[in-house]
Formats: C-alpha cells, sequence, structure tokens
C-alpha cells in the first residue's frame, strides 16, 4: 500500500475516528485504526458497540489495507509539519514519511481486525446544527452510573416530522422537540442511544447536514463523509412527558446570563453538592448559598413573579445545567412548592415549549 494525502486532512480525520478507540480494548486489534486506501482513503475504528468512519481523498499509488495503533497515530498526526503526508507499508512496518520526519509503525494483524457493522437504513435527516443543540440541551441529564444502563442513554422518539430527546437520571429530566425531514412521512421509531456516543457524534458532525438511520438494534449518524454507528441500549424507559406538566401556579421569569453568573458566584462558598437557595419575591430573587466553614454568599437580582412568593433549593450544578441548555434571553422557572421539582423553560415560549428541564428541589433545612 503506498498512497499520499493532506497533513491537516489526514490529521483531522485520524483524530475524529480515534474517539471511538476503547479505552481498554478486549482485543488488542481494536486499540488499532484500520487505513483502506482505494479510490479514497477510509479510516475505521471498531469496538463491537461503536465504529466510526472517516472518508478523505488521497492520492493512491497502490491499494491495500493496514491496521496502525490508533493513538499513536493521532499523535503522530497532530504534531507533525505542514507537508504532504505519504505512507507506504513494507513488510511489518508502515513507513509514514512528512518533510524530513520519518516514523516506521509496527501493523497489527489485519485480519484478525471484526468487520464493521453496514449503515442501516435511513430514516431522516436533519441540520447539525440542530442535532448539535438538541443533544447538548438533554446529554447533561443522563446519567453516568453504568450499573444502571437505562439511565446512561438518550432517548429518541421519532413521529413524523418531529423528533423527541430525552434524559434522566432520576434527579432531573431534560427533554428537547425539534422538526426534521423523515424519509418517509409518518415515519415512528423509538430507540435508546448511549448519551456519551451521541455527544460526541453531535460535536464531530455539527457542520453539515445529519443523516439518522436504525435497524437491527444498531443506530447509524452519517454527515460529509464521516459516520458512525452504535449499538443500542434496551428500549425501557420512562413516561417523561406525563411529569413535564403544564399545571404550575408559581412562574419566575429571569434574564438567564445574569442568573448563571450569579449562581456561579455565590456559589463559590458553597460545599460540594450543598444546596443553591432561592428565595422568589415581587421584583426580585435573592440567591444565597454557603454558611458552613467556608463561609456564606448572597445576591439579588431582577425577577419577574408571578403567584406567591416563594423559598426553593437545588443542587447547583444541576440548576446551572438545566439552564445552560436555555436558549432564549429570559428563563422560566415553574414551581408549585419548595418541596416538588421546578421545571425550566424558555421565555418566550409556546404552549409547548420545545425544551424542558425537570430538576428535584432540595429539603431547606
Amino acid at each position: 500500500m503506498k498512497f499520499q494525502v493532506n497533513r491537516d486532512v489526514l490529521a483531522d480525520a485520524v483524530a475524529w475516528v480515534a474517539r471511538a478507540l476503547p479505552n481498554r480494548p478486549a482485543l488488542p486489534v481494536l486499540s488499532g485504526l484500520l487505513l483502506e486506501a482505494g479510490d479514497d482513503l477510509v479510516l475505521s475504528a471498531f469496538d463491537y458497540d461503536v465504529s466510526a468512519r472517516a472518508s478523505i481523498e488521497a492520492d493512491v499509488a497502490e491499494p491495500g489495507r493496514v491496521l496502525i495503533p490508533g493513538r499513536i497515530l493521532a499523535e503522530i498526526t497532530r504534531s507533525l509539519p505542514a507537508e504532504p503526508v505519504e505512507i507506504v507499508t513494507s513488510g511489518s512496518e508502515a513507513v509514514l514519511t512528512c518533510g524530513s520526519a520519518e516514523f516506521g509503525l509496527l501493523t497489527m494483524p489485519v485480519e484478525d481486525f471484526p468487520t464493521l457493522p453496514s449503515m442501516p437504513p435511513k430514516i431522516g435527516a436533519v441540520g447539525g446544527g440542530v442535532f448539535a443543540s438538541a443533544v447538548g440541551q438533554v446529554a447533561p441529564a443522563a446519567s453516568r452510573d453504568e450499573s444502571l444502563p437505562m439511565l446512561t442513554g438518550i432517548r429518541i422518539d421519532i413521529s413524523g416530522e418531529t423528533v423527541a430527546m430525552a434524559a434522566t437520571d432520576r434527579y432531573r429530566i431534560a427533554a428537547r422537540e425539534f422538526g426534521w425531514r423523515p424519509e418517509e412521512p409518518g415515519a415512528a421509531a423509538a430507540a435508546m442511544v448511549p448519551a456519551r456516543v451521541l455527544v460526541e457524534v453531535a460535536r464531530s458532525l455539527r457542520g453539515g447536514e445529519v443523516s439518522m438511520a436504525l435497524g437491527d438494534g444498531v443506530a447509524g449518524f452519517e454527515s460529509v463523509g464521516r459516520s458512525t454507528t452504535v449499538r443500542l441500549l434496551d428500549e425501557q424507559f420512562i413516561d417523561y412527558r406525563s411529569r413535564l406538566s403544564d399545571d404550575w401556579s408559581i412562574r419566575a421569569d429571569l434574564r438567564v446570563a445574569p442568573f448563571i453568573d450569579a449562581i456561579k458566584r455565590v456559589a463559590l462558598v458553597a460545599e460540594r453538592n450543598t444546596a443553591i437557595r432561592l428565595s422568589f419575591s415581587q421584583g426580585q430573587v435573592l440567591i444565597q448559598a454557603g454558611g458552613g466553614d467556608i463561609g456564606r454568599g448572597t445576591e439579588v437580582m431582577e425577577a419577574e413573579l408571578s403567584g406567591d412568593g416563594i423559598q426553593i433549593a437545588f443542587q447547583s450544578q444541576f440548576l446551572l445545567d438545566g439552564l445552560a441548555g436555555v436558549e432564549t434571553e429570559f428563563v422560566r422557572l415553574n414551581m408549585e412548592s419548595p418541596s416538588r421539582p421546578a421545571l425550566i423553560t424558555e421565555v418566550p415560549g409556546d404552549a409547548d415549549p420545545a425544551f424542558r428541564y425537570l430538576v428535584m428541589s432540595l429539603r431547606l433545612t
């Protein structure tokens, strides 16, 4: 095998594919990146659950396949000078040359590398910006506890021209709806995709249109020459819609950015996982934290209150995660009592807002 390729294009593709490499591969060959030179250069990684492929233009003199340790290839390509890169296989080595730099990398047995899954049937597409925004809004609510796999995923429900995403870790629920272009009118499907994979996909495919595919327990995402497949989690999920009720007796509207900044400042004196207390009265909210060994912090900001005054407390990071998902200038906190969860929505909002974030309150002491 012998080919030449632009250094920046190669480094970008290698870095993207290498994200799918497992931290603790079950087999040594799963730590490798597969390079296949033909009409184009295709780079692939696969760990039996997640696969990643990137296709780039290359000047191929001799077609072929080679398996190279992925992480070291990513480190090397990132640090190469701004010169064309040539890779040639010679015996058990892949010789990489770029300007005056040369590396001889020991190859891995390509015949032992597993066959990558094929892309399932395409079911629709959406702009990469919309897709990335939706994933970014719901992903913080997904659990990191691998002992409960159902909670580590993002639920995707497809109904015609509408896609709904949701995630929960039992302490908060984040949900977002957006429009897309289905392949077939009236299409309906549901899937549980691991949140960590969907976050990487959304981050890297932000630039173009994202196509989504589903079938045989696998989801696929594809955009601008890059594709990812992932094995789906069990479809079991909570009935989250019934918990995002619109029946709230107290509403408070605040400017998002100043509210976030105030919470971060006050939280500097709060011990880890302690409460941020919000005391709403007509025209303002008092934000309080601390009072322990470090000290205490308070700040007052404007708030438009509808309903009775209320004092309610939240875990600061959970509250900040919800506020970070708000894309309007103002945010609305919908509340009922200090002991019940609060619903965060955007303002101005429709009767059924696109983004909703339900967060549990903490007991006031």
